[in-house]
């Protein structure tokens, strides 16, 4: 009976594969390797969704994500994050499943399961939203990296097209400002998505917004080029080079795409390629400059600590040249 229920709590839980396909999201097509690829991240997030909402336990839950291949695991662990943090919101709040995880092997995958709380926020009604307070003060915003992607993934018109930005967004309370910013973050991740990898189009997409939102965009693009991957050499220069005054950010979005892979022992080329191009560095000294830089989450002062990393992240990397014209 136990199992029954676990299958068929999967069954309803588990969003739809098709809602996966760059053809029904209307997204940008650059080539067929392209597409393949990101529609494989989001049939893997699935798969990781999946096997958190059936398994009894995250231990079982863990013990089936480590088989999956290096290139995609980090994303079978987003979207467990979700599935758990469903599961935990919906019962009695508290996170159990999630931080159960976190404790084991998916410390390793900190970054990836946080963004995932942020997709299971973006389905549920706020009053089963989980206290933030449960979570690290310094990457709780990651959270709202997952809210801001799962927006433009799903309802592109509104966030992307139409350049709607989340005001009011009172999680954690008395931090909206930043809170919108930080949705911007995960927008900026989505944009490497709805655009196919097509540097090009990304571009023109991040383009499209308003200068003041244009940092955290690019900071989330470099993100995702770095983690998902999907273009050539030529194309990450060109990427670099129309970034402009804002190569920084878009570097620090690169060095904490190679953090969290390094972090998880998934370091794969694409991301070597990547952060050497969009950082001037290894993968490993730009995943070193994130751990020296990061600062005491109870840091004083108008931005959250989290921003204030952020910020020397990419002072570091315009200190060092490597992202100056």
């Amino acid at each position: 009976m136990a199992g029954l229920l676990r299958s068929l709590r999967k069954r309803i839980l588990t969003p739809n594969v098709r809602e996966t396909k760059l053809a029904v999201r209307g997204f940008h097509v650059k080539d067929e390797a392209a597409r393949e690829l990101l529609e494989k991240i989001g049939e893997t997030f699935l798969t990781g969704f999946a096997y958190a909402a059936e398994s009894r336990t995250p231990a079982e839950a863990e013990e089936r994500l480590e088989h999956i291949p290096d290139r995609f695991r980090g994303f079978a662990y987003e979207g467990a994050g979700m599935g758990l943090a469903v599961l935990d919101c919906a019962g009695i709040g508290n996170l159990r499943r999630v931080k159960g995880t976190l404790a084991g092997r998916g410390e390793r995958h900190n970054y990836m399961i946080y963004v995932g709380i942020g997709w299971a926020m973006a389905r549920l009604p706020r009053f089963l939203w989980p206290d933030p307070a449960q979570l690290d003060p310094l990457l709780l915003w990651l959270v709202h990296d997952g809210y801001g992607f799962h927006q433009a993934y799903f309802h592109t018109d509104r966030y992307v097209r139409k350049q709607v930005r989340e005001t009011g967004f009172s999680w954690p309370a008395g931090h909206e400002a930043y809170a919108a910013r930080a949705i911007d973050q995960g927008i900026g991740r989505a944009l490497w998505f709805i655009g196919g990898t097509d540097v090009q189009q990304v571009v023109s997409l991040v383009e499209s917004f308003p200068e003041e939102r244009r940092g955290d965009l690019y900071a989330g693009t470099g993100l995702a080029a770095t983690y998902a991957g999907g273009a050539t050499g030529d194309e990450l220069w060109e990427l670099r080079d129309r970034a402009g005054e804002h190569r920084g950010q878009l570097a620090q979005g690169s060095a904490f795409a190679a953090e969290a892979r390094i972090r998880a022992g998934l370091l794969v080329p694409h991301t070597r390629q990547a952060t050497a191009i969009l950082c001037g560095t290894t993968a490993e000294q730009a995943a070193e400059i994130c751990n020296q830089t990061s600062p005491d989450p109870s840091l004083p002062g108008e931005l959250p600590a989290f921003e204030i990393w952020r910020q020397r992240i990419a002072g570091e990397f315009v200190s060092l040249g490597g992202v100056t014209p």
